[in-house]
């Protein structure tokens, strides 16, 4: 039997590897959902399998991603309960990153990324739905991305070194994104409580920019965190002007409380909101396009001093 080369095939049917990623992150989105929805209630992520509701165990052919929810118009056949739109659209979502992550970078990295950005997806919709980001999707986020950095040199583009040089160069690059960081944010976040005497980012939010610095070095992490503001300030305002037109509360939060503790879903001033989703996004632009301008832009301002 001849070796398989991967160039060749690629070559020869360049649909297939961008389908097989595409199935593979519905498959996978299919997953998040229960991860996004178990984790914080602490229970198994394996077992049960999928069930409804009510109870029942959902039949493999009522849970193929999409589709399933599109041919059963939102509803559990076995009792008819009405499920969310969320779930296919995080499916879509995580199929759509995973293609990404194929079509951008070589396979090491691509997988590499299809893991980090499935991570992001957990944080952002667990954070919207509690406003909590669970320690596996921030110091354990920060560990794995330090330990694959070891061994996939490629994820911070480490590609003429060889050997354990490169190791040792990737898992520095990764190592460093997660102490500047998580340390940035650190000092910010204390000096604008001194300022506004107020809590002012949650610590989660501090340990999952040092994630996202694991996978993406310590310029993405200071993007996710500058970013992430220019996210927030935009959704904020989109959020508002929504809120104005409607006259309904913008649901920008699940139970967002003011610092005197009454609960509000009204913008403005001295509300609280996750930021851990706009981290996310952040994170995400940075992994999959911006890192380009971004590393250029820190390069150049560096070579200033120099």
């Amino acid at each position: 039997m001849a070796d398989f080369n991967y160039a060749e095939f690629a070559a020869a049917f360049p649909w297939f590897f961008p389908i097989c990623a595409t199935l593979f992150g519905a498959v996978v989105g299919s997953f998040l959902n229960v991860v996004i929805y178990r984790v914080p209630a602490e229970k198994s992520i394996v077992h049960p399998g999928s069930q409804c509701a009510c109870g029942r165990p959902i039949a493999w052919y009522d849970n193929i991603p999409v589709l399933s929810w599109i041919l059963l118009r939102g509803k559990a056949r076995c009792c008819g309960r009405a499920y969310g739109v969320r779930y296919p659209a995080v499916e879509l979502l995580t199929a759509l990153l995973f293609l990404a992550c194929w079509l951008l970078f070589p396979p090491a990295k691509a997988v590499a990324g299809m893991f980090f950005l499935s991570c992001l997806v957990c944080a952002t919709f667990i954070d919207l739905d509690h406003m909590i980001i669970p320690d596996v999707f921030t110091i354990g986020l920060a560990v794995i991305g330090v330990v694959v950095s070891l061994f996939v040199p490629a994820l911070h583009d480490v590609y003429h070194e060889i050997g354990i040089v490169a190791m040792m160069r990737s898992g520095l690059i990764s190592l460093t994104g997660v102490l500047i960081g998580s340390g940035l944010v650190l000092w910010i976040v204390l000096i604008a409580e001194i300022l506004l005497r107020k809590e002012a980012m949650g610590f989660g939010d501090i340990k999952f920019v040092g994630a996202i610095g694991a996978f993406c070095g310590w310029q993405g992490a200071v993007f996710a965190m500058f970013g992430g503001a220019i996210v927030g300030t935009v959704w904020m305002a989109v959020a508002k002007l929504w809120q104005l037109a409607t006259g309904k509360k913008a649901p920008i939060a699940p139970k967002a409380e003011t610092s005197e503790g009454e609960e509000t879903e009204n913008i403005g001033f001295g509300v609280h909101v996750p930021f851990g989703p706009m981290l996310a996004i952040a994170g995400a632009l940075y992994f999959l396009f911006a890192h380009r301008w971004v590393d250029a832009y820190f390069a150049d301002f560096g070579a200033l001093f120099n």
